[in-house]
């Protein structure tokens, strides 16, 4: 079946779902786990689920149905989501709650039978390859009252034109491929999301004109690795429509950039290897590109990387940030450290200290190594020690948040633009907002701000945030 009439299936089956729940307003909860690719296939979810009656609540009490969109990256998900279950269990049995849990992990056998095992409750498990399909399964569930298994190994397609209901009302984030051809020896992702496909610009370009039309200011463009948007469809042949000139991920950046009403572009995650000339091109001459570029390390020492399969060396990554800073004026940069890779000898962590001294990253997003079933990591020897794993985290949040403090000086003084949005979580007599470097401030101002881009002066710094002033 063609995907646009797979879709126009699942419409149909969004109004027998209506039907059988009487057109009352039934309510629902979901809990993400995981990445912004995560969060943007929840907001599917969520869209999908508002179109056949159901209302979002936090309350888990009186929710009608829960759903779970799974991250297998690190174990604590895992820890979270069975948690989570046993805490239904007295709900299922009460009030019959319709359970359902989809995302990466259930693309993982061992996971798929420890639920079935241990939470027969369940209703609906579904993968990363069938989410489309929600409606379809719902409906089923409901009408023949039994459990539900719709996971598939093989290649997912993309599905244009499914439901969305966005958590903000000022940015937006917008899936250009999906999959990862990687395989980082640490993770799990290429196994449980496929290999790498691309939308056609035609559908990337539509997404976000209509999101301007509707007043989003900011979108996050997401993917794997997004700056090898279209790279296979081209070395294997695969015919895409051509569209605005857009052939790379370079042209797709410009071609954004002259959509009216978008003020901001960003991106995650490039991958090192893949970071040519014409993107940083790119970024340097679309004045609505953010000039802050995450770019994950992962490690700082060439052996560990060689064996995260990662194809860059120490020398190499810093031979690319330096060339990014000549080519990009007012760069920041981002990036993600695992600590404790197998065999990580201690000169070698310090390989990594070295490199993040040297590049004075923006923000570091650190992650202990945690072992994942089906990678060539997990069945490495020479694991490092829990222990001394956490020994090493500390060292390097220590480092990091110096830098942090020493950073945030740079600020102090100097007016900032600042996309407002929303009330500060901890204090709802103030305002929210982040730099085009993604720096949280907060400010007093008013409410009808949120959604704007606004100049701020700022005047102090708080380690995790700045405080400004209009």
């Amino acid at each position: 079946m063609s995907t646009s009439n797979e879709i126009k299936l699942q419409e149909q089956y969004i109004e027998k779902v209506k039907k059988i729940n009487q057109n009352r307003i039934l309510k629902y909860t979901i809990l993400t786990m995981g990445c912004q690719l995560n969060e943007n296939d929840s907001e599917k979810l969520c869209g999908m689920l508002e179109k056949m009656g159901y209302e979002k609540t936090e309350n888990q009490k009186e929710a009608d149905l829960a759903l779970f969109n799974t991250c297998c990256v690190r174990e604590n998900a895992e820890d979270k989501l069975f948690g989570k279950l046993g805490e239904l269990k007295r709900l299922k049995e009460e009030k019959g709650i319709i359970i359902a849990i989809g995302g990466c992990m259930m693309q993982e056998k061992h996971i798929t039978d420890k639920i079935k095992e241990s939470y027969p409750f369940v209703d609906i498990l579904f993968g990363t390859h069938t989410l489309h399909k929600f409606p379809e399964n719902l409906c089923r569930t409901l009408e023949e009252k039994r459990k539900l298994e719709d996971i598939i190994d093989i290649e997912g397609k993309i599905y244009e034109g499914l439901p969305i209901k966005r958590d903000s009302h000022s940015k937006a984030s917008v899936t250009i491929m999906n999959g990862c051809n990687n395989f980082c020896s640490y993770c799990i992702v290429p196994y449980v999301r496929g290999r790498e496909r691309s939308r056609q610009p035609r559908d990337i370009m539509n997404e976000v004109k209509e999101l301007a039309k509707q007043g989003y200011q900011e979108i996050t463009l997401l993917g794997q690795n997004v700056n090898s948007y279209l790279k296979v469809e081209k070395e294997k042949g695969i015919e895409f429509e051509p569209y605005e000139g857009i052939n790379s991920f370079a042209t797709l950046l410009k071609a954004i950039n002259k959509i009216e009403g978008i003020q901001r572009i960003r991106f995650i995650s490039p991958h090192p290897k893949d970071f040519t000339e014409d993107v940083m091109e790119a970024i340097s001459s679309c004045d609505k590109v953010c000039k802050l570029v995450h770019l994950p390390l992962q490690s700082g020492n060439s052996r560990v990387l060689k064996e995260m399969n990662r194809k860059y060396t120490k020398e190499q990554y810093l031979d690319l940030v330096e060339k990014m800073k000549e080519k990009i004026s007012n760069l920041t940069l981002s990036t993600d450290i695992i600590v404790g890779f197998p065999g990580e000898t201690e000169e070698e962590f310090e390989d990594t200290l070295d490199v993040v001294r040297k590049v004075k990253f923006e923000q570091v997003y650190m992650f202990i190594y945690s072992r994942r079933v089906g990678t060539p990591g997990d069945k490495m020897e020479n694991q490092v020690p829990e222990q001394e794993k956490h020994k090493r985290f500390e060292r390097l949040k220590a480092l990091v948040e110096s830098q942090i403090a020493e950073n945030n000086q740079k600020y102090v003084g100097t007016i900032q633009k600042v996309l407002v949005e929303g009330e500060s979580k901890n204090n709802k007599d103030l305002l929210t907002g982040r730099t085009d470097s993604n720096k949280v401030v907060i400010f007093k101002g008013d409410k009808n701000l949120i959604g704007k881009i606004m100049d701020l002066k700022i005047i102090s710094e708080h380690m995790w945030y700045l405080k400004g002033e209009i």
